[in-house]
């Protein structure tokens, strides 16, 4: 398995989706998809750190695959929508940088 950039997770979501002849779903339909993925998720994490035990029944959840179908969906959202998740990324890690520089103790050695 090779390393993906964001820009081609997207073009293989939309290959992908684009073998169907429903395509993609209205903007709407994907959100309350993208809150379950996350709600599963989060049960998942209260299960494992949180008060909330599980049933006996109830199977341990891999946590890498929960957040790979956020992700997933995530994509989705982005296609449908025409957003560029390189760009938009590179963007917000700037916005961070210019705006949290200076909120939290820098880890000495890293320069």
């Amino acid at each position: 398995m090779t390393d993906l950039t964001i820009r081609e997770a997207q073009a293989r979501v939309d290959a992908w989706i684009s073998r169907f002849e429903e395509g993609y779903w209205p903007p709407l339909t994907n959100l309350a998809r993208l809150i379950e993925e996350v709600g599963e998720l989060a049960r998942e994490m209260n299960h494992r750190f949180g008060h909330k035990t599980k049933k006996d029944d109830e199977a341990d959840q891999d946590l890498a695959m929960e957040l790979a179908d956020i992700l997933f969906v995530i994509l989705v959202i982005a296609n449908e929508q025409g957003i560029d998740l390189d760009e938009a990324l590179e963007r917000v890690l700037a916005k961070y940088r210019e705006r949290d520089s200076e909120r939290w103790t820098p880890v000495t050695g890293l320069d």
